[in-house]
């Protein structure tokens, strides 16, 4: 065979057995010189969510001086709430809640932050019938205004209760709650500090609180406005130290007898995209210190009794005829009776009882959108006469533009 025929076969033949490999090699590159990459933690389940509200506000003046903190025309931050939710382990989460507010005359900054909510919660597994309970520690919900919130729109005024400072909306210390079964309402208790959100401790006492929130026709879907019928029965029961704890100079010792401070009441109302519409009576109890602990004036405990009444409506009139049960534009009325000094007990010089003051608020809101709202409204807080002799606590009389945005 001539030699060039051979040089070409054996060129072939090195070619044919090196293909193989190459192939081989393309299909499965080695790897093994290259570490496995770690996979990602997983990010933590962080919810953050807010609401702001404010208003333009023209107060005109109810007296010839102007009134205490009172602006005739002015663009007023109400609130700016920001919401932190996240999981801590099986069933638990915490929530914290910042509130920006507007700060009194007396302090540097014109807007202040507080912690309004910072609680760990521990929600129980739900069960068939939809019973489901809940545990909460650390700066939580008090036992009732929370609750009338989901039926009053908190941008434009406080609930009764709070407004007339029978209790605050927030407190430090533990909370239970349960949803009852088959949609029929729920229970909330409390046992909180007493002195607020906005302070600290003041005594060792401590305040306990239930509602029982009924829910009766909830599962009927025929029984149209009553289907969201609530009613909430609810009692808090307080105690404040005596001025005199810790007795003093020329007094006959310190009084460690704890000063009543009791409330209770009746909410009740409907919550329906056409037409919200409740009414509340609320009753408070606070004991006082009677004479100077000392020989000459001894100490003794009397008490001043209030109530007050409430009632209020959120109407969306073109709701109820374009077919679809709901529409942005509403109609808010609300009218408040307080009387902060019903009666009194064991007091040597009974407190005047001819104190008594209305609230009232009407007005409009139209929703942008699911979020955002806005309101034109007149608010006034005077005395039940309309007269000025008995002057309640931040009497008032304005017309607002008021916004709420969410997010």
């Amino acid at each position: 065979m001539p030699r060039a025929r051979t040089s070409s076969l054996l060129v072939l033949a090195l070619t044919l057995a090196a293909a193989p490999l190459v192939a081989q090699t393309t299909a499965t590159p080695d790897t093994t010189r290259r570490p496995a990459t770690a996979p990602s933690p997983a990010p933590t389940a962080l919810s953050v969510s807010g609401l702001i509200f404010g208003s333009y506000n023209f107060t005109p003046s109810t007296t010839p001086n102007q009134l205490n903190n009172q602006a005739d025309n002015g663009f007023i931050l109400d609130r700016a709430y920001l919401n932190f939710r996240a999981p801590v382990g099986n069933q638990m989460s915490v929530r914290v809640t910042t509130d920006v507010y507007q700060s009194t005359e007396n302090t540097v900054n014109a807007y202040t932050i507080r912690a309004k909510y910072a609680y760990l919660q521990y929600d129980g597994t739900k069960s068939a019938s939809g019973v489901q309970y809940l545990g909460r520690l650390g700066i939580l919900q008090n036992v009732l205004i929370e609750h009338v919130e989901s039926f009053w729109p908190r941008y434009l005024s406080q609930t009764a209760v709070e407004r007339a400072g029978y209790f605050s909306s927030a407190d430090a210390g533990i909370a239970a709650g349960s949803t009852l079964p088959n949609r029929l309402g729920e229970v909330y208790a409390t046992i909180v500090n007493g002195s607020s959100y906005t302070s600290r401790e003041r005594d060792r006492f401590k305040d306990y609180a239930l509602r029982v929130s009924l829910t009766p026709l909830a599962s009927h879907a025929d029984a149209g406005l009553l289907q969201t019928f609530t009613i909430s029965p609810w009692i808090y029961k307080g105690a404040l130290a005596s001025q005199f704890v810790n007795g003093g100079t020329g007094q006959v010792g310190a009084v460690g007898e704890a000063l009543d401070r009791t409330r209770y009441g009746l909410f009740a109302g409907i919550r329906d995209p056409r037409l919200v519409l409740a009414a509340e009576w609320a009753h408070r109890r606070d004991g006082v210190d009677v004479g100077a602990n000392t020989l000459a004036s001894p100490r003794s405990a009397g008490s001043v009794s209030g109530r007050l009444l409430s009632a209020f409506t959120i109407l969306r009139p073109f709701a109820f005829t374009n077919g679809t049960g709901r529409s942005p534009f509403a109609i808010v009325a609300r009218y408040d009776h307080v009387n902060p000094t019903a009666s009194s007990e064991n007091i040597t010089t009974p407190i005047s009882t001819d104190n008594a003051y209305h609230v009232i608020i009407s007005g409009v809101s139209y929703d942008v959108n699911p979020r955002v709202t806005f309101a034109a409204d007149y608010q006034e807080s005077l005395a039940s006469n309309n007269g000025l002799s008995n002057t309640p606590p931040t009497q008032s009389k304005g017309y607002f533009a008021h916004f709420s945005i969410g997010f």
